[in-house]
């Protein structure tokens, strides 16, 4: 199956300054990809080019398996772009307001207004499809443009920084409303950001940008995996018959039956190192060999420690 998204080599260059350096990146259909990096990275460069926008210095984009640079208008028809800054006609309703999209992409007034209602229903905003805009918090105009981008069914949405200035409540449900649209309806989402603990959630795979250059990407295993090698998970556990000898028959134990890649006794607890979630055959092990478990922690890496281990 070919990527509804592909970027090769694609650059963008100011002069001397390179915003985005050398970018391939594949999305397949359906895909919630996250494009993660602090400001100024060349995200919001990558998205620019993506929708023919601009002209990348070298390289090509296509979107849908039309050239964003040749077909701009056809990628246009195909992918929905909500920016960070959002625009709206502030003195007319959420439903004026997508009811004149839906006009401006051909779509008849009949069939925009029954659209635009029910995406106002799907987006949590049917009580006040016919309030000003102008009244509206920042996270019911970020759901707002959701529907807008919505209303003319595109296979790609491209997101640049949707949480920002949300709280940590409208956050979590702005989320969960990508997460939900994509995985129902086969939508391939681009998600700009640089809160990475909140891409997490709903991303299945990532890709890392410093500096205009994609410095690592693959799913939050992948990535944890190829960083901390052995060490990607590490459990914690204090037994109830606390002693030294028992620590070590624990440790001699996981390590002769390959459920740990490394035991070490640090305070009269065992930090275990795996590469894989072991917990579940780690507890059994201790338990059938008579020992009880009086305290137990699982870390596993994010984001924010495999941003931080990169750096």
């Amino acid at each position: 199956m070919k990527p509804i998204i592909k970027l090769k080599n694609l650059t963008k260059k100011y002069g001397d300054f390179i915003a985005v350096n050398n970018l391939n990146i594949e999305i397949k259909k359906g895909e919630i990809f996250g494009l993660l990096g602090p400001n100024g990275a060349g995200k919001s460069t990558t998205i620019l080019m993506l929708l023919g926008l601009t002209e990348p210095s070298n390289g090509n984009a296509w979107v849908c398996n039309y050239n964003a640079t040749k077909n701009p208008i056809e990628v246009k028809k195909h992918v929905g772009y909500l920016p960070d800054n959002l625009g709206f006609y502030n003195n007319r309703t959420g439903l004026e307001n997508l009811i004149y999209i839906a006009r401006l992409n051909n779509i008849p007034t009949e069939i925009a207004t029954k659209k635009a209602k029910e995406l106002l229903t799907r987006v949590g905003l049917d009580n006040n499809a016919n309030q000003k805009v102008g009244t509206y918090s920042r996270g019911m105009k970020q759901r707002l443009g959701l529907a807008d981008i919505l209303i003319k069914n595109p296979s790609v949405i491209i997101l640049d920084e949707p949480t920002l200035g949300l709280d940590p409540k409208g956050i979590k449900e702005f989320l969960q409303l990508i997460y939900k649209l994509s995985k129902e309806e086969g939508i391939t989402v681009l998600l700009s950001s640089h809160h990475l603990h909140q891409v997490q959630q709903v991303c299945d795979r990532v890709g890392l940008f410093v500096d205009g250059n994609l410095i690592a990407q693959g799913d939050i295993n992948t990535l944890a995996k190829s960083i901390f090698n052995e060490e990607s998970h590490t459990i914690e556990i204090k037994l109830k018959e606390n002693h030294e000898s028992n620590l070590n028959t624990i440790k001699n134990l996981l390590i002769q039956n390959k459920l740990a890649s490394k035991v070490s006794i640090i305070s009269e607890k065992l930090i275990i190192n795996c590469s894989d979630d072991n917990t579940t055959p780690i507890v059994k092990s201790i338990v059938n060999a008579n020992f009880n478990i009086n305290h137990l922690h699982v870390k596993s890496y994010g984001l924010d420690d495999i941003y931080q281990r990169y750096f």
